[in-house]
């Protein structure tokens, strides 16, 4: 038996543990920046870049917070009409862990978070979450081959390897009952129950696809002009190299292998992403481009601590 006093506090902290996780984690990254960098030395850089830009960037990021949250809205209507907020809340939960946890391993709270609030099967959860993530690595790696389409000598060959690329996941839902099908006599009995639940997950018909596909490449396209303009306005140049630092981090957050929290494989990826579409790799030019990409992280991890902060009072589930 629970004395009175020990089941409150208990009850108190179910009901804020994604408050104190926040803390937390803004505590854990502020110490880190500490010993890595010093304050003074980032401050220092966000003082020449100005208030406005930053909460300009820090807005628009946050934005594209609410249209995922519209795509996973548009994507189960009939569960999930009604109940914008809650879904807001969850699809920030979400966020928060995928970005704090290594290996992806947030990943998992999405279909727990759809069946608890939702009702939603695992399973159907699971392969949604799954379609939508090959969409998103798809839009990522159409957007990084804009600037390798661009940088070639053989534009017209890579424009028109770019488009056939664009064009991919319009091909494979249009053909995606023979595809299923060959993949299903391909592989085997474990591997046919994947089949299955990927065809659960995906869009219900094809204006239901376009939908999804086009919110897609609206939320990329967003996030990663805004960190583009953001690096460029931080002294990483020329623009070509400030869109494939934007790029590089973005990539670097979507592959399996991630740091928690992003420390360490979000910068170098902005780093890699950058010198590989132009940026001076000489000492003193890296050494800013990695404070630079600092200075992306922190704005990323801002605008996610800023859209989980909005969603807590939202839809506050007895559930959860």
């Amino acid at each position: 038996m629970k004395f009175p006093v020990v089941a409150s506090r208990q009850s108190w902290f179910i009901r804020n543990r994604m408050t104190l996780l926040t803390i937390v984690i803004v505590a854990a990254y502020a110490l880190f920046i500490q010993w890595f960098w010093g304050w003074p030395v980032i401050l220092g850089q966000w003082a020449e870049v100005g208030a406005i830009p930053i909460i300009a960037a820090l807005a628009l990021l946050t934005s594209t917070y609410f249209l995922r949250t519209w795509r996973i809205y548009d994507y189960f209507p009939r569960e999930t009409a009604g109940r914008f907020k809650v879904l807001f809340r969850v699809t920030q939960i979400h966020n928060l862990l995928n970005i704090m946890l290594p290996f992806r391993t947030g990943e998992t709270s999405f279909p727990v978070l759809m069946r608890t609030e939702f009702g939603i099967p695992l399973a159907r959860g699971t392969s949604a979450l799954f379609v939508m993530r090959l969409l998103d690595l798809h839009a990522l790696l159409a957007a990084a081959g804009i600037g390798f389409a661009i940088a070639s000598p053989h534009n017209i060959v890579a424009w028109i390897v770019w488009v056939s690329f664009l064009s991919l996941p319009v091909v494979a839902f249009a053909l995606r009952r023979p595809l299923l099908w060959l993949a299903g006599t391909m592989l085997p009995v474990k591997g046919q129950k994947l089949v299955v639940e990927v065809e659960r997950g995906l869009p219900v018909d094809a204006a239901a696809f376009t939908r999804a596909w086009a919110m897609t490449v609206i939320n990329w396209l967003v996030k990663v002009l805004v960190l583009a303009w953001a690096l460029n306005l931080m002294g990483v140049l020329p623009m070509a190299a400030s869109f494939g630092g934007a790029l590089g981090g973005e990539l670097s957050s979507v592959l399996p292998v991630h740091a928690p929290g992003g420390v360490g494989t979000y910068p170098a990826g902005i780093t890699a992403g950058a010198v590989a579409l132009g940026a001076s790799s000489e000492k003193t030019a890296l050494a800013a481009l990695a404070q630079a990409s600092i200075n992306a992280h922190l704005l990323i991890i801002v605008s996610a601590l800023t859209g989980t902060a909005i969603s807590l009072p939202l839809g506050r589930s007895r559930k959860l």
